[in-house]
């Protein structure tokens, strides 16, 4: 098996593992705007966000030392294990210590334990979930997603639809998804073999430390880049239009879903292959072909954009917000700032991808350095543009922010390894992928079939970069072929 047919053999287990769990996480949706208020939606959203931001914080970014390190042979998995276990718990007590102050502020004084319990589950999900992945175990690391999304599942219906918990009850179920889907780990994995502090090791944790260290202030750039906005639209616009903005977010999500299934597999196979001799023409095949996929795909997104925001949103609540007058909308209005937000995923897709490379070769600092360029332009943006064009102007700042990572980022990783980018593919493709979000947004005459249209185009002119890749994987040869 070459290298190409193992990416393509692992992308497949963890599609079927992980791919109808995230469709069915996609059409919660639907649920969480017909049991929830705009403004309950909005409050909710905040808090995943918070979480998003405090667990890397608190952990020390240890998950994702976890598998870079858990994939060299010379460590012991035993040392790794218990080193992130180790630094987590410290973490977590300190957290504990200053969570009271969670109770100081408006928006999370009402939820500030249930906060901390999320966080805390949250955090050993991750560290568990890494491990198990790092030994290889990517059919459980899959299965377990599956597990995971259909007690989310359950829950939600429990809290939500029969309890009527309102924002704790959504909170709530992601506390027993992550509760459930740890023990299962660590009961299938026997995670508890590898719990040892005699193994505890100071070399070891010092160097991921030194790995996972500029991981933390690059995880909390990357959620100002990506959540500043619900913020700044809450302050001036209103909980309201944060909850339909938050809506908006979720259709775009789908190219995450994707990509995500890819990159727990590329991910793999980048640091496998890390001393490969042609890591640089397997790096550029890949790249290729994922870099045209995702374009086709966001064309495909913005094309079916209404029908699919009809489908996974229920319309018939209410928002009322009070700027500088009265502004009364409903969930499928989202749809507006959807086609901006598509563009805004699929630089960050491209980023991720690239964070790759920085992964390989242990250069964490430079992803932190590329991602505080992103949440700098964010902020600004977002306080020039959101009181001008409220969401619109939300939308508008995150994909800028996020294509100015990729154009960072796309000519600093050619330094570590020197891959054919395409740039000028990719340069055509954004700028046919903007011209459909700008034909969706304004609804000019004939929108639909110059959508059609241009979506053709797009899959036309990238079909020969997937084809390209896709004879590598069927070609049993591959291997031989790129040394």
């Amino acid at each position: 098996m070459n290298k190409y047919q193992k990416l393509a053999g692992n992308t497949i287990i963890f599609a079927i593992g992980s791919f109808g769990a995230k469709i069915l996480s996609f059409f919660l949706t639907r649920l969480y705007t017909g049991c929830l208020s705009s403004e309950e939606f909005g409050s909710a959203d905040l808090l995943y966000q918070a979480v998003n931001v405090i667990y890397p914080i608190v952990t020390l970014s240890m998950a994702d030392a976890v598998i870079r390190f858990g994939m060299e042979k010379k460590n012991d998995m035993r040392s790794i294990f218990t080193v992130a276990i180790s630094a987590t718990v410290m973490g977590l007590a300190l957290l504990a210590l200053l969570s009271p102050l969670f109770n100081l502020t408006e928006m999370y004084g009402d939820y500030a334990f249930l906060l901390y319990v999320y966080c805390y589950f949250s955090c050993f999900r991750q560290i568990a979930a890494n491990f198990v992945r790092a030994k290889g175990y990517v059919k459980l690391f899959a299965l377990d997603g599956i597990i995971a999304i259909l007690t989310m599942v359950i829950s939600n219906v429990i809290f939500l639809l029969v309890l009527d918990m309102g924002v704790i009850g959504y909170v709530m179920s992601f506390i027993v998804s992550d509760f459930l889907s740890f023990s299962g780990l660590c009961l299938v994995a026997g995670l508890h073999k590898y719990l040892d502090f005699k193994y505890f090791s100071t070399r070891l944790f010092k160097d991921m430390l030194k790995y996972s260290a500029p991981l933390i202030p690059t995880y909390v750039l990357w959620w100002i880049t990506s959540s500043s906005d619900r913020w700044i639209v809450t302050a001036i616009c209103g909980k309201g239009i944060n909850g339909v903005y938050s809506v908006a977010n979720k259709i775009p999500t789908l190219l995450m879903m994707f990509t995500t299934v890819f990159f727990q597999a590329w991910q793999m196979s980048a640091i496998e292959n890390r001393d490969d001799k042609g890591l640089s023409k397997f790096y550029s095949k890949v790249y290729g072909a994922y870099s045209s996929l995702l374009a086709i795909a966001a064309a495909g997104v913005i094309l079916f954009v209404r029908p699919l925001t009809y489908l996974i949103v229920h319309g018939k609540q209410i928002c009322y917000t009070l700027v500088d007058f009265k502004i009364e909308t409903n969930f499928l209005f989202s749809y507006h700032y959807t086609p901006m937000l598509v563009i805004a995923m699929v630089f960050q897709c491209l980023c991720q991808f690239l964070s790759s490379v920085y992964n390989v070769k242990k250069k964490s600092v430079n992803s932190m350095i590329t991602s505080f360029i992103a949440a700098i332009v964010n902020i600004v943006l977002n306080i020039l543009f959101i009181p001008k064009y409220g969401a619109y102007g939300a939308a508008l700042a995150t994909a800028a922010a996020y294509a100015s990572c990729f154009i960072v980022r796309i000519f600093d990783v050619r330094r570590f390894i020197p891959f054919k980018a395409g740039n000028l593919r990719m340069l055509i493709n954004t700028v046919l992928v903007a011209a459909m979000a700008f034909i969706s947004i304004a609804e000019i005459n004939l929108a639909y079939l110059w959508l059609i249209l241009i979506f053709l185009l797009v899959t036309a002119f990238n079909f020969g970069a997937v084809l390209s890749t896709l004879k590598k994987i069927l070609n049993r040869r591959g291997e031989a072929v790129d040394s």
